[in-house]
């Protein structure tokens, strides 16, 4: 259940992100779900190989460039999915940004709720 409910709030977190920044553009709810599953894949997946890979650029930029690969991992959902489109670079690093503070809001108010109920 609490799966289910994230995967749902993390689709309206991006749908909000699609609302707020004109780079990004979501066609509706279910395009937000599928694109929160591959977010989701891409950052288990694919993320910690590209961390392990560029080890030493993100060490010697004391950790900004995992920015980069935020943005990197944002913009290859959008370039594989129909509902999902992100304008440039630039749309994608904004777009990952807010698209991470808000998974921080979520992930913080799902612990609380589902620390309660357990």
């Amino acid at each position: 259940m609490k799966i289910l409910v994230r995967w749902a709030l993390l689709a309206a977190a991006l749908l909000l992100v699609a609302h707020l920044y004109s780079g990004v553009v979501v066609a509706n709810f279910t395009s937000a779900l599928i694109a929160a599953f591959v977010l989701g894949l891409f950052n288990t997946l694919v993320r910690p190989l590209l961390v392990l890979l560029t080890l030493p650029v993100t060490l010697l930029t004391l950790g900004l460039f995992l920015f980069v690969i935020n943005a990197l991992m944002f913009w290859a959902a959008a370039s594989v999915l129909d509902g999902f489109h992100v304008t440039g670079f630039t749309a994608a690093l904004v777009g990952s940004l807010l698209y991470s503070v808000c998974c921080i809001v979520i992930d913080a108010a799902s612990e609380r709720l589902f620390s309660r109920s357990e």
